[in-house]
């Protein structure tokens, strides 16, 4: 059976010098239009207690300059600060205005064939074909384009593909997973894989060079210098990003293997549905907690669920499945089983229990009762 799904594909970019001049022009004028319409938006508020319904088109009189970049980039930034106020209405925070070097990019839309690709090249509005690494094989309908430009002076763009795909075979397979620190995970089937704390391996390297970006940053504030000025600077806070940039990709590279094998492997999978932003603020775990990306992995086991037709159980995270027994379902207090117990006899049924282990099989248990109930659910809702 088959699916339309969405895919986004990351492409290396090379661009030439007169590219990079235009790319550079994009980054600004989208930060620009941003910055501006937020700034003006707050204003309007402040005066008359009402939202301004501002566009990039209404600032081309006055800002010129503002036509000589992709128009449809300009239009997606209103779309992006309409979904920021959005968001901000049920919870999330204020939207922030933007810095130059913080997370450059614009975003823009395939319209028939503006947006395509060769075997070697991308093309994009008004800049054409810029030469192009592709990791894998692209196959579908072009939907949109993020181009951005990392910390560490690297060009990408991310491409939203319309694709089809296979779903998995059926393997019969059932699965819970327990999130931890020293084990990444631990599976009700016994098998475990290792954290591999990718920031701690290179937290070494990256706290030498930060001192030596803080040393940079001392003497070019001695000779009262720009850090933009700065050469040493500039030089030293790109090998810093270098070292964060491999840290992320290595973190992602694993959980992407990690959460296909598993779909692959698996019909069913369960999973604690964990308050990773709650967690993090535990200041003694909030590093390790970070590094984890216990919050990424999941979203990407549900993704993948859903495009290869397997099933993804979110538990109740409250749910006490490290104190309660999976043999007889007894159920020990906090006080009982503290963090430092990682194994315990269960005073009910005797059973010997390792901590993870028992946890991930009443994660699986609970994750397969809860999608019984669902499938039940629908069927009477179909009679």
């Amino acid at each position: 059976m088959t699916k339309q799904i969405r895919k986004a594909y990351r492409v290396r970019l090379y661009p030439n010098d007169e590219q990079q001049i235009f790319l550079a022009k994009s980054f600004g004028c989208t930060r620009f239009i941003w910055n501006k319409m937020l700034a003006d938006k707050i204003s309007h508020y402040q005066e008359t207690n009402t939202e301004l319904k501002n566009t990039p088109a209404q600032y081309k009189k006055e800002f010129e300059w503002l036509k000589e970049v992709d128009s449809l980039a300009l239009a997606n930034v209103q779309q992006n600060l309409r979904a920021a106020y959005s968001k901000f209405f049920k919870g999330a925070g204020f939207p922030k205005f933007k810095k130059k070097g913080q997370r450059d990019s614009y975003i823009t839309n395939n319209q028939k064939g503006t947006v395509a690709i060769t075997d070697s090249t991308v093309k994009l509005p008004k800049i054409g074909h810029i030469s192009a690494k592709f990791p894998d094989k692209i196959n579908g309908l072009i939907k949109s384009a993020t181009v951005s430009k990392s910390p560490s002076g690297k060009y990408y763009v991310s491409l939203l593909v319309e694709t089809i795909v296979s779903e998995l075979p059926k393997t019969g397979l059932r699965i819970g997973i327990d999130l931890g620190l020293t084990d990444f995970i631990v599976l009700s089937d016994g098998c475990s894989v290792a954290n591999p704390k990718f920031l701690s391996r290179l937290q070494g390297k990256l706290t030498r060079e930060q001192k030596i970006l803080a040393r940079r940053r001392e003497v070019a504030q001695a000779q009262q210098r720009k850090l933009s000025d700065s050469r040493n600077y500039q030089k030293q806070k790109v090998k810093v990003a270098k070292v964060y940039e491999k840290i992320t990709n290595s973190r992602k590279d694993f959980l992407h293997k990690l959460s296909y094998k598993i779909i692959k492997n698996h019909d069913v999978i369960a999973i604690e549905d964990l308050n990773v932003k709650g967690m993090v603020k535990n200041k003694k775990l909030s590093k390790a907690i970070s590094d984890s990306s216990w919050s990424t992995f999941t979203t990407m086991l549900a993704y993948k669920a859903e495009w290869y037709g397997k099933t993804l159980v979110k538990i109740d995270r409250w749910y006490p499945s490290s104190k309660t027994c999976s043999g007889c379902g007894h159920l020990l207090t906090k006080a009982e089983l503290p963090l430092s117990v990682r194994s315990w006899d269960c005073p009910s049924c005797l059973q010997k229990n390792n901590r993870d282990i028992n946890a991930s099989i009443n994660i699986l248990n609970q994750g397969l009762m809860l999608a019984e109930q669902s499938k039940t659910v629908g069927a009477a809702g179909l009679a």
